[in-house]
């Protein structure tokens, strides 16, 4: 069942803490995730006031409000059941979980909430619950213990804890202490021993030189009979009897010196001797002895008691005599003061009342003792439990400190983590590109032959620089609905290209740089007639929104924020300011607490609506503004109109407005938020703080404390404080939008951003670490000021500590959201705003607000200096101002036009080129329209006389000279500015922005045509290279012939080598074959040849160059278009201002760019749509001159001169294309200027005539009836006047309006004619350009495709050469063995271009090398052989199948071998000069610690010389076997063996001799390594097994035995073993293990003497080394005790090896603590006593050195020679 409620619970419901089945009872045993459980069906409104800790003040509180929702739900719950889930009693929270979950599902079937269910409940029985409910908390009051007995019982379990502790600590002193005393009396017994030991030896070594000195001489065997085989019996076991009797005395001997060395030392007994090990050890007569001993003790013993009895008896005697005399005088005193009866009877009533009265006094003094005690007891228990209180607060605070810091430290690894593979992936995708970039520009070096364009590099930079991967991720030929990444990711890269391509084009730089026939163009101006009126078109469609930079707030004295982590000082620093310098602190949560409270007690304002009197008149200007001026149309904001309206109808009403006021009103959104569980917004916060702000006087500063957090609330308060939007300077509206094709000179500038709305950001900089350590502080003081004296008040103290679990409980996401916010806060403050100030707050509280301080007073002198000088910079201006404006000018005629006021205002911006613009139109404009400056010059004088006829003073007068006459577009120039019909605006900006658009997309897709086509034609040239040079190392059938000349040269007999006729005709068929090759040759140079032609001639090169003609050609067209469409505008623009119909479009839709036609065949249908050139290859015989571009060659090539002929054409048709978009160009402006004399002059009679106002009304349609007669005749103004309409004098105000009018349309033609002349200056320019362009990008590919065609041209000829020089090399090999008589043994081979002969083929077979002898190893002085090492290993094997040898029977077998005939195939001949004592003397260098010899050894000693394996190199080895042995048996075989080799391999370098007679030399490692092998392998088994172990430890041997016992301890562990000498090794003679006999116990070990403990190492290992742990087996493997009984002999095999180091090591590991003899540290192992003399003592891995022994006979047999070569 819990399984099925866990599931409901994680699953279904999803608490905040996931419930397992285990622990069910304790998650729910506080009723917090019960409370939760409800609140989730919503049937616990109140859930916001459960506790979630488990302190009994938590339990009782949820669980009294949880008891009136299960009675609502009809559970039974009572105290009981309560105090079963409190006391986690198994299974009571399923059993209620399972209720639970019966009454929720039908709650939800029923559908009805919990208020609803409540309320179905009658009145009685629900106060009849509330009673319940009341009675239920009081009784778990009851059943629930407080608090403070919960946590003093824990103290007084924590006590006995550590009391138990405390007891086990003291036995196990005790223990360890009797653990030393044994100890120490093994060491003395251990010392004992050794002295034992070191005496027998030195007995045994003055024997052994005694016997060395003695001649033995062999004699022969006794006939012995079997009497004296009896007798020599009997006096064994004499022998032995006595034996046995001396070491009985000994053993006597050695108890009493223990006995009276116990007793010297301690009394303490052995409790590990037993009765047994004493009694089985006395003899017969020590055992009287003992027993007399005690008999006399016991009769001493009876004599003592029997004193003490007498004793005892005499004193009791006295005693009681006189007790008797005391009696006696008692009676006699009674009798001499005897009374009367009634006196008696009187006396003892006064005595009982005395009695009584002192009884009384007493008690009343017990009492109160007893008062005192009881008082003094509390208050000490009160002390002890307050104390008790603190240490486990203290020890609470250091856990949760600890905690704290673990999961901050977790977090920082985790943060580091996410840094760390955010960079690392960031490298590896750098790294990525680069190796990209790499292997692109490797890729293009091969495929443009080490050219690669800049224009490509270029592109790959800004690819690799953008972090654009180079290489294609996906193809986007054909756009899908829906785009992958890697589709995003090309579209990306294709945009990329595409806008650096425009911006080169755009701006003239990278590839469209100007080229040498253009650097001394100039650069055509910008068109600031056209740009001024897309403005002023765009603003007449979205007028601009003007900028306020006014601030909404008083400006402050100070205003600033205080920022940093939590705990960092802020409030106190802010509080010390506060205090000093009058500011005002703002808290955003206290001000959220206050709008709350303000909200709560209904805090209202009171607002005076004052009668705006100015709001008739601004409503007549309103009116008289709309009527006057339609264009100017005023758009007043809704929400203020909606204002105005409820404020007018506020007015009349009443004058007198109560609302709630603003900090109300938002403390009551808060409220509302937070009631729903949500967080409040930041637009609410920056509200709640801009109203806090605007209550602060004027004359005081504010101070945020902790505000901002986020940048957003940055951004925002930013702007609730300055009015201006951040991020407006960074993107505007619509009214900020501007053309990237021409801009306007006269555009206003753009208002200063306004300053911060802060004059400073200071951060208190604090580590996280120190943070924690200050929240643990706060927690800590007042949980130990609750325990003082001065205690708070409880309900002061629950608030304190509920501030405290919060702040700790938030702590770690404090900090983490501090840390995830401030990068951007930073950059916002220091780079955006640059208020930034850092204070390091890692110091105490005086210093830091001492710094602070000093850093506020340094702001505060800032800003007074900078109000003082902007105030001085104010007046300067003023009074500079006043200087100029002396007097104001009288006022001047008013112009004709209408200028707007915002650009009278604006101050025209500085331009880099003021008269150039219009010199540069002048000129090109010259250039370009041939015979067209008279018209312009006749237009420009009769635009002077209309200016001219104002007065007629100043007709008669002469012009007086002035000022050379404005330029249209220059800086002096007042634009036109006529109202326009708002349909035209509204049409000509969309308009614009198709032109805008449409140019600037289809450049973009040309230019990446054009780019594609690049590389298309790189791989394709690439392509033809590499198939060219396939082509030419096709195979050929040369090597055919070769083949069978050469056969037949072999096969002639060998009768005719020599016969001169025979030469003759072998050299005629060589000279055949060569011309026949020849022949080969030149075919398949005419084959390439034609090949290369073929190519050449090939129509996709050409093809692809008409596209790329077709490429440029369409950008001629967008230029062309362009420009016809912004004439377009301009046109229809200025005919607005003058109040005529815009014309309407051609339907032959403007002038088409001819595009070449790349089929065959030329089709003329085409032309109607787009015209169309046709593409014809010109006659060779046309071709007059080359073109400079192509460098002449030695020899003709008619296939590059078709392609130069190609070429040429190519350039014509591009010339001609150019020349007629240039005319077409000049034919539009000059058409342009005609229609405007037109007009000019058809208006012209109109002038003179008087216009009545009926006429003026059909202006317009003569207008259009005069155009249309204009039409059918050659020249409108030839056309006679009316007669009809007489002349009538025109009134001064009249010819006044007329002379405007005039003048105005003379300056609307000016300016239009301007803009058109400069639009196409700028598209010849353009269009030059692109023709320039056009050829040199042709001449580079065609060029390329040259080179290729050149580069084939001459891997031909190079190919053609080598061919021949091959056939000739060929011939002269022929000749020669012509000449020589001799045959061709091996195969001659034309290959190709290649000629050689190939060894590794013969025609006829080799004669058979003969068999060369095996190696033989031969005899170096007193080296073994292989052979003889393994003659003595098989007898040795035979005899001793162990290893093992007594060490005389080892002398006499090589006695034996040295002195009979056997030895002369065992030993090498030196060792046959041995003598007896020479033997004895290599056998006592083999005997170590025992009497026996390994010959194992002694193999291995005698096989030298071989590298001596270092430590690093054994360990090595064995990490090899061990690898290979998967199975862990710890043997391999022999193919496993040599898998893994030695130290040392058999590879060496062998000298072959030239002679195949002579063996090869002798490898000797090789062998040697096989002879180890089956030195130590056991051949029992099938197939043999090798222990690599044992072998290995053999091999661990060295000079030094305590260097060989550490080496094989390294082997043991399998790593390095640490040591450290602190003082050098003396010499210690080698001590046999003989002494180690059975008959010797543990604690039978002698004492070790102060003098061999001065004469010993000591050795020091590092506590952090050998860890490693070693067991007893691998310890006995290492250390290898082996008893003398065990001799050899033929059963010895069978017989069960007993080490005697067992016992021994047994006790060592049981002392170290081991006590079931589990493996322990080699670092504890070696700091044993016994362990460290075992190391200084062992000689088993000691190498014997027998150099000097047989270094002397060397030099013996040197000396024989010697002798022998002077007899």
């Amino acid at each position: 069942m819990s399984d099925i409620v866990c599931r409901w619970l994680n699953q279904e419901v999803k608490l905040s803490k996931t419930v397992s089945p285990k622990a069910l009872e304790k998650d729910f045993s506080n009723g917090f995730l019960l409370g939760e459980l409800l609140y989730k069906h919503e049937l616990q409104d109140d859930f916001g006031q459960f506790s979630e800790g488990r302190v009994s003040n938590a339990k009782i509180n949820n669980f009294s409000r949880l008891e009136p929702t299960f009675q609502i739900l009809g559970i039974q719950f009572d105290q009981n059941v309560a105090q079963n889930i409190m006391s986690e009693k198994h299974g009571s929270i399923t059993k209620l979980l399972y209720q639970l979950y019966i009454a929720l599902q039908k709650k939800k079937k029923s559908g009805l909430t919990g208020a609803a269910m409540q309320n179905m409940k009658s009145l009685a029985p629900a106060k009849l619950q509330s009673m319940k409910t009341e009675i239920f908390r009081e009784s778990l009051k009851s059943v629930v213990p407080e608090q403070t007995d919960l946590n003093l019982k824990w103290v007084s379990e924590m006590f006995h804890a550590w009391f138990k502790q405390m007891e086990e600590k003291i036995n196990r002193v005790q223990f360890e202490n009797v653990q030393k005393i044994q100890k120490l009396q093994e060491e003395q017994r251990m010392q004992d021993l050794e002295k034992n030991r070191l005496g027998k030896r030195r007995q045994h070594e003055m024997m052994a030189k005694i016997q060395a000195a003695i001649l033995q001489i062999p004699k022969a065997l006794p006939n012995r009979t079997l009497r004296t085989i009896e007798r020599h019996k009997m006096l064994m076991k004499k022998k032995e009897a006595e034996d046995v009797v001396n070491e009985i005395k000994k053993f006597e001997m050695l108890i009493k010196k223990e006995i009276e060395a116990k007793d010297g030392v301690s009394k303490v007994p052995i409790t590990s001797q037993t009765t047994a090990d004493l009694l089985s050890t006395y003899s017969d007569e020590e055992y009287m002895k003992k027993i007399q001993k005690r008999l006399a003790e016991d009769t001493l013993a009876r004599e003592q008691r029997e004193k003490r009895r007498r004793k005892l008896l005499l004193d009791q005697l006295i005693a009681h005599e006189a007790q008797e005399e005391a009696y006696r005088e008692e009676q006699l005193i009674n009798r001499l003061m005897r009374q009367s009866q009634q006196e008696r009877r009187i006396a003892v009533q006064l005595m009982h009342v005395r009695h009584e009265k002192e009884v009384l006094w007493q008690n009343r003094v017990f009492r109160e003792k007893q008062y005192e005690e009881r008082r003094l007891r509390d208050f000490q228990d009160a002390l002890d439990r307050e104390a008790a209180l603190a240490r486990q607060a203290k020890i609470e605070y250091e856990e949760q400190a600890q905690k704290e810091i673990e999961i901050h430290e977790r977090i920082a690894a985790e943060r580091a983590q996410a840094r760390y593979k955010k960079h690392h992936s960031m490298c590896a995708e750098i790294l990525d590109h680069i190796i990209d970039f790499s292997t692109k520009v490797a890729e293009y070096r091969n495929l443009t032959h080490n050219l690669i364009p800049v224009k490509i590099m270029r592109d790959w930079k800004e690819l690799f620089f953008s972090g654009k991967p180079i290489y294609e991720q996906a193809s986007i030929d054909h756009l899908p609905s829906r785009f992958t990444s890697e589709q995003l990711v090309e579209l990306s890269k294709r945009n990329l290209l595409d806008d650096n391509d425009y911006e080169e084009y755009k701006n003239f730089t990278g590839e469209w740089t100007l080229p040498e026939e253009m650097a001394d163009s100039v650069l055509p101006p910008n068109n600031n007639i056209l740009g001024h009126v897309i403005r002023m078109v765009n603003e007449k469609v979205h007028p601009p929104n003007p900028i306020s930079v006014e601030r909404q707030i008083p400006s402050f004295s100070t205003k600033g924020c205080m920022l940093g982590k939590t705990c960092s000082g802020k409030t106190s620093c802010l509080k010390i300011l506060e205090e000093a310098f009058n500011i005002e602190i703002l808290s955003i949560d206290t001000l959220v607490q206050d709008a709350i409270k303000a909200f709560l007690i209904n805090e209202t304002a009171t607002e005076k609506l004052v009668e705006m009197p100015e709001k008739e008149d601004t409503e007549k200007e309103s009116q008289e503004a709309q009527k006057t001026a339609s264009v100017i149309r005023i758009h007043a904001p809704k929400e203020a109109q909606e204002e105005g309206d409820e404020l007018a109808k506020s007015q009349s009403s009443q004058d007198i407005k109560i609302t709630l006021s603003n900090r109300a009103q938002l403390g009551a959104k808060c409220e509302k938020l937070l009631k729903k569980g949500r967080s409040i917004p930041d637009v609410l916060l920056i509200q709640i703080m801009v109203d806090a702000i605007n209550q602060v006087p004027e004359e005081k500063g504010w101070i945020l404390d902790g505000f901002p957090m986020t940048i957003n609330q940055a951004k925002l308060l930013e702007e609730a404080l300055t009015i201006v939007h951040p991020n407006h300077q960074e993107s505007g509206g619509k009214s900020s939008k501007k053309s990237t094709l021409v801009y306007d000179p006269t555009t206003p500038k753009e208002p200063p951003p306004p300053p911060p709305a802060l004059d400073f950001a200071m951060l208190l900089d604090i580590t996280d670490t120190m943070v924690l350590n200050r929240v643990m502080r706060e927690r800590k003081s007042p949980a130990e000021s609750s325990f003082g004296l001065n205690a708070k008040s409880p309900n002061l103290y629950d608030e304190d500590q509920a501030k405290a679990e919060l702040l700790r409980d938030q702590i770690q996401h404090r900090i983490l959201g501090f840390l995830d916010n401030w990068p951007e806060l930073e950059k916002w403050f220091s780079e955006k705003q640059d208020i930034l100030i850092k204070v390091n707050a890692e110091v105490d509280k005086r210093a830091l607000a001492t710094k602070v301080q000093e850093y506020f007073i340094a702001e505060l002198r800032e800003k007074e200096a900078k109000a003082k000088k902007k105030l001085e910079e104010e007046e300067e201006a003023e009074r500079k101002r006043k200087e100029e404006n002396p007097s104001p000018p009288p006022p001047a005629p008013s112009p004709p036009l209408v200028i707007p006021e915002e650009e009278k205002e604006l101050e025209p911006p500085p331009k880099e080129t003021k008269g150039k613009g219009g010199k540069g139109k002048a000129a090109g404009i010259g250039k370009g329209m041939k015979g067209e400056a008279p018209p312009k010059g006749k237009g420009k004088g009769s635009d002077k006389k209309t200016q001219g006829k104002k007065s007629p003073e100043e007709e008669t007068a002469p012009p007086p000279p002035g000022p050379p006459p404005i330029k249209p577009g220059s800086e002096e120039w007042v634009y036109v500015d006529q109202p326009l019909p708002q349909v035209i605006p509204q049409y000509l900006v969309p308009f614009w922005d198709t032109i805008e658009s449409s140019y600037i997309n289809t450049i973009k897709a040309i230019l990446r045509q054009i780019r594609e086509e690049r590389h298309i034609v790189f791989y394709y040239l690439h392509d033809i290279r590499l198939n060219y040079k396939e082509f030419l190392q096709r195979p050929d059938q040369k090597q055919e012939f070769v083949s069978q000349w050469q056969t037949d040269f072999n096969n002639l007999p060998e009768d005719l080598w020599d016969d001169e006729e025979t030469k003759a005709e072998l050299h005629q068929r060589v000279n055949d074959l060569r011309d026949r090759l020849w022949d080969i040759c030149d075919t398949r140079k005419d084959e390439a040849e034609q090949e290369r032609a073929d190519i050449i001639n090939e129509t996709w090169l050409q093809d692809h160059l008409g596209i790329l003609m077709n490429h440029f050609f369409s950008l001629m067209q967008v230029e062309l278009t362009r420009f016809q469409d912004t004439k377009k505008l301009l046109q229809d623009y200025y005919r607005g201002m003058e109040g005529k119909i815009p014309m309407e479009i051609s339907k032959r839709g403007g002038t088409r760019v001819p595009l070449v036609d790349l089929e065959e065949d030329y089709v003329p249908e085409m032309s109607s749509k787009i015209p169309i050139v046709p593409r014809r290859a010109p006659s060779p015989d046309g071709m007059i001159s080359k073109r400079k571009v192509f460098p002449k060659r030695g020899r003709t090539d008619n296939c590059i001169d078709s392609v130069e002929l190609k070429y040429e054409a190519d350039e014509k048709i591009v010339m001609t294309v150019w020349q007629n978009a240039n005319s077409a160009v000049n034919h539009i402006v000059n058409t342009e200027i005609h229609l405007r004399k037109v007009e000019e002059e058809k208006e012209k009679p109109d002038e003179t005539k008087e216009k009545s106002p009926q006429q003026a009304a059909k202006g317009k349609k003569k207008k259009l009836e005069g155009k249309k007669k204009e039409e059918d005749k050659k020249r409108g103004k030839s056309l006679p006047m009316s007669p009809e309409t007489p002349l009538v004098t025109l009134t001064p105000e009249e010819q006044e309006d007329l002379e405007r009018t005039t003048e105005l349309k003379s300056k609307i033609k000016e300016e239009y004619l301007t803009a058109l002349q400069c639009e196409a200056q700028a598209t010849q320019f353009r269009l030059e350009l692109i023709k320039l362009k056009a050829l040199a990008h042709m001449e580079e590919l065609l060029g390329r495709a040259i080179d290729v065609y050149k580069l084939m041209d001459k891997w031909l000829g190079a190919r053609y050469l080598a061919e021949m020089a091959s056939v000739e090399k060929l011939t002269e090999v022929a000749h020669y063995h012509i000449e020589t008589s001799t045959r061709i043994q091996n195969e001659l081979v034309l290959s190709g271009d290649e000629f050689f002969i190939n060894g590794d083929v013969n025609v006829f077979p080799n004669p058979i090398p003969p068999v060369r002898p095996p190696p033989v190893e031969k005899e170096k002085n007193t080296c073994l052989t292989i052979q003889q090492l393994n003659t003595l290993r098989k007898e040795f094997m035979e005899m001793a199948p162990r290893g093992y040898l007594g060490n005389k029977q080892f002398t006499d077998i090589l006695y034996d071998l040295v002195t009979m005939n056997l030895g002369t195939n065992h030993l090498p001949e030196a060792w046959l000069h041995l003598t007896l004592l020479e033997l004895q003397e290599i056998t006592a260098l083999l005997i170590v610690n025992s009497e026996f010899v390994d010959w194992r050894k002694f193999l291995l000693v005698v096989s030298q010389p071989w590298p001596l394996p270092s430590e690093e190199e054994l360990l090595k080895t064995l990490k090899r076997f061990k690898k290979i042995d998967e199975a862990g048996k710890g043997k391999v075989t022999l193919e496993q063996y040599k898998q893994v080799g030695l130290w040392f391999t058999g590879d060496i370098d062998i000298k072959t001799p030239e002679d195949p007679h002579e063996p090869l030399p002798y490898n000797r490692p090789e062998h040697l390594i096989k002879f180890f092998f089956e030195l130590f392998a056991d051949f029992q088994k099938n197939p043999p097994e090798l222990d690599y172990f044992q072998m290995l430890l053999y091999f661990a041997c060295h000079p030094n035995p305590v260097e060989g016992v550490y080496r094989a301890l390294s082997l043991a562990i399998g790593t390095h073993v640490f040591r450290k000498v602190e003082t050098p090794v003396p010499v210690i003679e080698h001590v046999k293990n003989a002494s180690y006999t059975d008959t010797a116990t543990i604690e039978e070990l002698p004492e070790v003497i102060e003098e061999v403990k001065e004469e010993k190492e000591k050795i020091l290992v590092p506590e952090f080394l050998n860890k490693e742990s070693i067991s007893i087996p691998t310890l006995l493997k290492v250390f290898q005790g082996i008893k003398e009984s065990q001799d050899n002999h033929r059963f010895f095999e069978e017989e069960k090896i007993e080490n005697t180091f067992y016992e021994f090591f047994k006790k060592v590991y049981q002392v170290i603590g081991s006590k079931n003899l589990e493996p322990v540290e080699l670092a504890a192992l070696l700091k044993h006593p016994f362990v460290q003399d075992l190391i200084l003592t062992y000689k088993e891995y000691k190498l014997p050195n027998l150099k000097g022994i047989l270094h002397r006979i060397d030099q013996l047999l040197g000396l024989n020679e010697a002798d022998l070569k002077i007899n």
